[in-house]
């Protein structure tokens, strides 16, 4: 007895196809957003992703703020002048070699930074969380005392900064601000939140 297979009607031939196409589709339809899920949110990679800033944009003695993980990220480019107060309060400041705070190694230095003119500091008070105030006019002008040479000032329970982010002796904070990580991408180009080649 022999067998003889018929061949396919064309019509059913084209239903086939058709109905695994759009099984097919909707198969991947239906994955889209199981898969998708294992992504991070736009949002959870921004709350960590490393920011860059044009620091040709900020001139000798001013100071630009830039967002980091929900952090203020001050980035100050100093003058001469400033760089040279750095060693003038030395005798008051409580860490003044940045022993106890938080900062990269490559931050270990009298200016707390890679490139002596700019430093680049988390702007929040290592007391309770505030927002210090750029005070960087010097002497009485400052409104804080002949002697003062430039810094910043803790609105809330008066802790007050040297142009390094350190902080002096007897001040509710407890350490110098600190120091995120961040490399030179070039001479105008800094990435704040990664610092590996």
């Amino acid at each position: 007895m022999t067998t003889t297979i018929e061949p396919m009607d064309e019509n059913r031939r084209q239903l086939l196809v058709a109905t695994s196409v759009v099984g097919g589709a909707g198969a991947v339809a239906l994955a889209a957003p199981f898969v998708a899920s294992f992504a991070p949110s736009e949002r959870a990679k921004a709350a960590g992703a490393p920011v860059e800033a044009d620091l040709s944009k900020v001139a000798p003695g001013e100071m630009m703020v830039v967002e980091w993980r929900g952090k203020p990220i001050w980035i100050l480019h100093r003058t001469p002048a400033m760089l040279e107060s750095l060693k003038k309060v030395r005798e008051k400041l409580a860490d003044p070699d940045s022993e106890k705070s938080i900062q990269p190694a490559y931050a270990k230095n009298e200016h707390r930074s890679i490139k002596p003119e700019f430093l680049i500091v988390e702007g929040i008070c290592t007391h309770l969380g505030c927002s210090p105030s750029a005070k960087f006019q010097v002497g009485e002008a400052s409104g804080l005392g002949a002697d003062w040479v430039g810094g910043y000032l803790c609105p809330c329970h008066g802790s007050m900064f040297d142009l390094a982010g350190r902080v002096f002796k007897s001040m509710p904070a407890p350490t110098n601000l600190p120091v995120p990580p961040h490399k030179y991408l070039s001479d105008t180009r800094v990435l704040i939140g990664e610092d590996k080649a």
